[in-house]
């Protein structure tokens, strides 16, 4: 892996089902980052097809090939040191103490992003079966740019409402 990711694509609880839309929208990712629920362990092998692939292991991730998926995960980069984690509620630490910019998890479903003592927090949303009003999205960091930019994809929303979408805490 680069130590200089320009763009990191974002994705959670996919919980078996990885969608083209999926793909495409994480098409051009120097790095992925998967913050749990995975489902099936094709999911990262499809991912790994398109960049190297960070990987934490969530709540549904119980079956023998997940064990080896660590809880957390920490990123070094050139631009930004990371903590993935899959339920940001079990976070244990504090991150702006720690050194962390960026903490990413999943578990809610609920694509957000808030920013807390300098440190970003961002859920890419549901990458996976869509579960109430929820909509199924992935998300992109771009940290070339000043501010970092997130952009969150709706993998089912069609023409110009497909990305860029907003998503606050």
């Amino acid at each position: 892996m680069s130590r200089n990711p320009k763009l990191i694509g974002l994705i959670s609880d996919t919980h078996g089902l990885l969608r083209p839309e999926a793909l495409r929208a994480l098409e051009g990712s120097d790095l992925i980052i998967h913050a749990g629920d995975v489902g099936d362990p094709e999911i990262l092998e499809k991912l790994k097809s398109l960049a190297p692939v960070f990987a934490v292991r969530g709540n549904v991730d119980t079956a023998p090939w997940a064990l080896a998926l660590p809880e957390t995960e920490a990123i070094e980069t050139d631009l930004a040191t990371i903590y993935v984690l899959h339920d940001v509620h079990a976070l244990d630490l504090d991150p702006a103490a720690a050194g962390f910019n960026v903490v990413v998890s999943g578990h809610s479903h609920k694509p957000g992003r808030t920013e807390r003592d300098g440190v970003l927090f961002i859920n890419p949303g549901s990458a996976g079966p869509r579960r109430f009003d929820l909509p199924v999205t992935v998300a992109r960091l771009r940290l070339d740019t000043t501010p970092w930019n997130i952009e969150f994809v709706d993998l089912l929303a069609t023409g110009k409402e497909h990305r860029r979408a907003e998503y606050g805490g």
